[in-house]
């Protein structure tokens, strides 16, 4: 296939500019993706009219989400008509998401999970941690004849995406589709993964002490107030905690590794911008539009090249040891980076004493000497 010019779309405007801008990928990255879903997305010429070829296809629909434009807006940046945007879309994000589906792979065995473990304890200084969970209301318009099935708590219409992801920004595990309209604590329990966990069926590695520990303990997942603690789940003590103390210690600690989540959800607000503003299309089809979403942010992270175009240096908060300050990712910049993306409502809830104990022990880990890092006390 030849190189990609940026004039060789039937397409206009900023694309001659900036071919990035445009899809939010590299040229080679966009080949590829042709290749990859052609055979799908191909259209015969007919006796009235030639198709519309397979890049600009794969071209108005990567705009679409790169920018959020209307369809009408689309039409005449792209000079293809409203109706036959409006089927492209669909069509090009489905092949997209069956070609890219093994992008994102829930680990299937012990030694899966205990990498994932490593990569959180070298980079984030949290051992026995497999992934850090978040969820959002991915708001959209009012569906016909839905009453308040999607009707949030915020008075939004929406879908929720959960998420668990790894120490490298990669997503391990989504869930698309719960109703707005489901309490926020209920979101997490109706996912196969929560069920799986609660079931012991996600074949974590057994039980282990914290380094220098006597107490095993099972391995974790991070997340906020919006999920239930857990013995596999640690959330932060709420409440005001004292400085310095061992509470406080925690909460910072399983800030630093939560924060990757945080990042996650909003280098994919920054880069697909169909997150900044309700998605004018009915449930099924935001569905599509957010699996393809997250598909391509791991597909975009796939090696060095494609990495330093999609997210290249400053994209995520940095911690400056040093002075104790975070700078900000550059997605943090923007104006209202993820303002269709709300928040899980936090839900009160009574936990175990087991999950208590198991946090309790992480608490005290944290400010041994073999756990605690020479920083801590700067944030905390």
């Amino acid at each position: 296939m030849n190189d990609i010019q940026n004039d060789d779309f039937g397409l206009h405007g900023e694309l001659r500019s900036s071919f990035h801008n445009f899809v939010r990928m590299s040229s080679s990255d966009f080949e590829e993706l042709m290749t990859l879903i052609g055979g799908k997305i191909a259209k015969l010429n007919t006796n009235f009219r030639d198709s519309i070829s397979i890049k600009d296809r794969l071209a108005v629909t990567l705009r679409f989400l790169a920018s959020g434009d209307s369809y009408q807006s689309l039409m005449y940046l792209c000079k293809i008509s409203v109706p036959s945007i409006s089927r492209i879309i669909p069509e090009v994000c489905d092949a997209l998401n069956e070609v890219l589906n093994d992008y994102i792979k829930v680990p299937t065995n012990s030694a899966q999970w205990q990498k994932l473990a490593n990569d959180y304890n070298t980079r984030w200084n949290f051992p026995m941690c497999v992934g850090s969970m978040d969820g959002k209301h991915v708001v959209m318009q009012s569906p016909k004849y839905s009453g308040s099935e999607f009707f949030n708590y915020k008075g939004t219409f929406s879908i929720v995406l959960f998420a668990v992801v790894d120490a490298n920004y990669n997503f391990t595990y989504v869930y698309i589709g719960c109703q707005g309209r489901i309490s926020d604590g209920g979101v997490f329990k109706n996912t196969g993964f929560a069920k799986s966990l609660s079931k012991e069926m996600l074949n974590l590695p057994e039980n282990a002490s914290l380094p220098e520990r006597e107490k095993r303990v099972p391995y974790v997942f991070v997340a906020d107030d919006a999920f239930p603690l857990s013995p596999n789940i640690l959330k932060p003590f709420s409440g005001h905690q004292d400085r310095g103390s061992m509470q406080r210690i925690f909460n910072y600690r399983l800030s630093r590794a939560r924060r990757v989540v945080e990042n996650v959800f909003g280098i994919l607000a920054s880069v697909f911008r169909i997150f900044r503003k309700p998605i004018l299309l009915e449930p099924p089809k935001v569905e599509k539009i957010v699996q393809t979403c997250v598909l391509l942010h791991n597909y975009l992270r796939r090696n060095t090249e494609s990495k330093n175009t999609y997210t290249p240096p400053g994209s995520f908060d940095v911690e400056d040891i040093d002075s104790g300050t975070i700078r900000n990712g550059s997605w943090r910049n923007e104006s209202q980076p993820t303002a269709s993306m709300l928040p899980l409502k936090p839900v009160a809830r009574k936990s175990l004493q087991e999950a208590q104990n198991i946090r309790n022990e992480y608490c005290e880990y944290f400010i041994s000497d073999q756990g605690q890092v020479p920083w801590q006390l700067k944030y905390a």
